[in-house]
This record gives C-alpha cells, structure tokens and sequence, in this order.
C-alpha cells in the first residue's frame, strides 16, 4: 500500500478528482490505480477565500508487485510504503470466569466495554440509572420546557444511555495517542451503526445529537444480540466487597448481582457514587479541571474569519480554537466549541444549574457557542480530598441557578466587562435549550476567575475580529468540563478495590466520546485476555 500526504484539491472538487490527483503524483495511469482509502482530510485556509481541501491516502495499485517501484519513481517525500493493522481484539486467556462482569453506566465508555465483552462471549450486564435514549429524549425535552420541576435527577443530560454526549455537539476527535487501532474501532463502530462517513478521516469530526441517539440504540441492539443485557432505571447504589475484592453491587431497590468484575464506566457527574467510593475508602485523587461560561457569536462572522466568506457552503459552520495564558498563569481556553448549535440547560440536581453546548449534525442554528473556561486546580477547591472539586462544581451550580431563578442566567459580554446586569439582547439573538433570565454573571465566579476570563477575552478578541463584541452572549455555569477526580487504578487497570475497573470520564482517563469510548475498551481487553469466555 502507497500512502500520499498532503494531495491537496479545490472544495468544490468532484468525486474523480482524488484519483486523477493521486495517479498524477504517483505518476501512473488511473487504470493502474485498484483502490484508494482516504485517512484523513482537513481543511486548508492559509489562502482564504481561496480554500483547499488536505488529503492523506492510502493506494492499492491493481498490481501491488508494483509498488517500490512507483514510490521510487515518483521522488516525493510526500508519497512512501504504508502497512495497514486493522483492530483486533485479544485472545482469550484461560482463567475460568465464574460470574458474568457487570458495567456500571452506558456512557461511551460502558457501551463499548458492553459490545467488546459480548462480541468475545463474555455476556456482561450493563446497568444504567437513566433511561434508554428514546424516553430519555423525552424526560430531557420536558425539562427544557418546564424547568427544574420537571428535572429528573436519575435521566437527564448527564445521566442515560449514550451519556453526557449524547446532547451535545458529538465531537469525535482525541488527542489521546494510539498505536492499538482502538481509535479507528471505534469510528468504524460509529459508521456501522448509522454515523456518517466523513468521520473516518475528517480532521475535527462530529457525529451530531440528532445522529448520535440513532447510533447509541443501535449499539445497545448488538451488546444485546451478543448475549449481553441492558437494564435502565437501575441505579447501583453499593459496591460490595470482601476481603479487599468485589463481590456484586447493589441497586437501589436493594436487588444484588454477585459478580467478581465490575467495570465502572460512570459519567463525571455520577457524585453519589464517588461518595460512595469515598466512604469505601477506595483511593481517588482531586485533579484539576475549568469552569467557565458559554459565549454566543453569529456564525457568520466565524465563518468570515476563519474561511473568509460569511457563507462557508459545503464546508459547513467553521470551528475554532482559542486558548491563553494569563498573567496569574491560570490558562483560559475554549472548549466543546459547537458551530452552528445551541447552549442547553445540562443540570442534574435540583435546585443547581449547569449548561453545555450542543448540534446536530447540519450544525445549521446560524449562531456558534463555545464554553470559555479557566484552569482551576485542588488548591481552588473549598476543601481538601477527593471530593472537593465536587464541592466546588456544586457551589457554582448552586449560584447559577439563583442567579437565574432557576433558568439559564446570561449577560452581554460588554455588561460583564462593565460589570453591570445585562437588561436587553443586541444584535446577537442565542439560541439555547431551556429558559434563561438576564443577570450579572460577575457574581458567579471567584474574581480571580473573572479577572482570567476578562484577560482571555482580549486576547481572544486580538486574533478572531469581533470575538469580543459587546453583545456576545455569555452563559453560565460551564461546570462539567471534566471529571474533577481520578480513581486509581494499577498496571492491570484495576483501583485500591480488586475487581473494581474504573475507566472512561467520569473516572478521569478520557476527556471525550472517543477516548471515553477507547478505554472502555481497553478495560474489556484486559478482561478478555485474562479469562475464557463465560459461553
């Protein structure tokens, strides 16, 4: 296999292009070309508006005897020899499993250690506190309509099949480095199960709310016609033990599963379990993580800046990226931007506030959010251990929603930098997920946070034009940017309590969907190669 780096085309090409691209620098005749894979696609805008779409291939030549031969003529240190590994999983160990493994959370991470256990006969059972995405769907609905009274603090935004990211933007890429393949399993998982494509090989892919719910029933369907079970509405409440190992959980109607294998895939909002696991004395650690605020722009004017036409056409809404250094040190970056989405009340608990951002997968609301946190570290938390940032989420949360009077508090850029309530929207019209109020967001944060966010705003405005436009739309709180624990875990992925697996975000070993969803199975493997399959 022959690949090319940096075959680079018009956006508006046709679908021959690639391989009249590929045979000229190859320097073949098209004929002679079998095969072409594209690895990965990005989007060129060093001379915009004149936009070019970057290709990296793979060829098969019809004759595969040829290939040294073609690398060797064609002289280009963009063009060289590749080998493809496609993802395996492990072999079976020996060791007998008595009890069938049991997967706490249907996140990213759990459905995937769920699918790679029962497709190596190990038929786990998937227990998920929330609802199946259809009611889920529902339950989430309602609250955006009604408000907290209608929150159900089991199945929510954060908690149900599919996780936190099944209403979000569905943001595919990771920075997590894999030499496994894991990484493509899971994309290719994704396209099998009704994604689009373009998320093999586009350079910052997303698979989109409305697609991503279609995609999660379908994973669960196949743990299940593996020999694995699903149940919703069952919320473990304990993790039982002896003798330093597990031995089942319970749930909260007081029905035990015995098990010798517990993986605990749970989002970074599940704080009832880690109480739990606190009080257990299973050792966890504070680690740091960002708050901040949501800030809404048209798109337009992104698509302006980072394409140079207003109307980016096939390109679809254009992201960005922005990050800072302050003068404290505290760094302030953007995080889950979603172009072309919505800003969505993403509480959990009663009487607390957060928001996050989502889109579908046309990115197609005409206005851009992304979340603009502050770093924030264990010495920010209100007190000591591995809960504190919890405390810290908790008490933010808590304040935003009496900011708001229960709905999403927002302000105008121009008023929080002036420090003043915000009584009237401008040019800017946000579209959010649930009721919001007008408020002084000033109020929210610590002002050392404030001052960060102000100081990375005028950076921010420095390299996008009219970033920092006085009628951006800020919201708040943009809490559950990471888990702000990790639960330790050894060289055989197991915590302080053998048998205990933790894995994926919530855990604090995977900062995504993708790379939630890689660790998941990792943990199955670990699984898999020490035992025989149960059938």
């Amino acid at each position: 296999m022959i690949r090319i780096n940096q075959l680079t085309l018009p956006v508006d090409h046709g679908e021959e292009a690639i391989k009249k691209k590929a045979a000229k620098l190859l320097k073949v005749d098209e004929s002679a070309i079998g095969e072409i894979r594209i690895v990965h696609r990005s989007i060129d805008a060093r001379k915009k508006p004149q936009l070019l779409f970057s290709y990296i291939v793979d060829v098969m030549l019809a004759n595969s005897k040829r290939e040294g031969t073609v690398i060797k003529k064609a002289a280009n240190q963009n063009i060289r020899a590749e080998g493809f590994r496609p993802y395996a999983y492990p072999e079976h160990g020996t060791a007998e499993m008595k009890k069938r493994p049991v997967i706490i959370g249907a996140g990213p991470a759990g459905m995937f250690a769920a699918l790679a256990l029962s497709e190596n006969g190990c038929a786990p059972i998937l227990l998920e506190q929330g609802d199946a995405v259809e009611e889920r769907t529902k339950r989430v609905e309602d609250f955006w309509k009604n408000g907290d009274e209608a929150l159900d603090i089991r199945s929510n935004v954060q908690f149900g099949e599919g996780g936190a990211g099944t209403f979000s933007d569905g943001k595919l890429n990771t920075l997590v480095k894999d030499t496994s393949g894991r990484n493509g399993k899971v994309l290719s998982t994704f396209v099998e199960m009704g994604a689009d494509p373009s998320i093999l090989y586009d350079h910052a892919p997303h698979i989109g709310t409305d697609v991503l719910r279609g995609v999660v029933k379908n994973i669960r369907n196949r743990i299940i016609a593996g020999g694995g079970e699903v149940h919703f509405r069952t919320e473990v409440t304990k993790i039982l033990e002896e003798n330093g190992r597990v031995t089942g959980v319970m749930t909260a109607d007081g029905a035990v599963i015995e098990t010798d294998h517990v993986i605990l895939s749970v989002g970074h909002s599940a704080r009832d379990l880690f109480a739990e696991l606190d009080r257990m004395k299973v050792f966890m650690e504070p680690k740091p993580f960002a708050v901040g605020l949501r800030i809404q722009h048209p798109q337009a004017q992104i698509n302006k800046n980072q394409y140079g036409m207003e109307d980016a056409g096939k390109l679809g809404a254009a992201p960005y990226k922005v990050t800072a250094k302050t003068t404290s040190g505290r760094g302030v970056y953007s995080f889950c931007m979603c172009p072309g989405g919505m800003v969505v009340n993403a509480s959990s608990e009663k009487g607390h506030l957060a928001v996050n951002g989502m889109s579908n997968f046309k990115r197609d609301s005409g206005i851009a959010n992304s979340a603009l946190i502050v770093a924030i570290t264990p010495a920010d938390f209100p007190e000591a251990g591995p809960l504190g940032g919890i405390a810290f989420q908790r008490s933010l949360e808590e304040h935003a929603f009496a900011l708001g009077g229960g709905k999403i508090p927002i302000q105008l850029y121009g008023d929080f930098a002036a420090n003043r309530p915000t009584v009237a929207l401008g040019d800017v019209n946000p579209v959010f997920c649930g009721g919001f109020s007008f408020a002084n967001l000033r109020e929210l944060m610590p002002e050392a946070l404030n001052g960060a966010f102000l100081e990375g705003m005028e950076q921010f405005g420095r390299r996008i034009k009219g970033f920092d436009r006085a009628d951006a739309v800020l919201a708040g709180i943009e809490s559950r940017t990471s888990s702000p624990l990790r639960i330790c875990r050894d060289e055989s992925l197991q915590s302080s309590l053998k048998g205990l697996y933790p894995c994926g975000e919530g855990a604090g070993y995977a900062g995504g969907i993708t790379s939630a969803a890689m660790d998941g199975l990792k943990v199955a493997e670990e699984i898999i190669k020490r035992y025989a399959a149960v059938r």
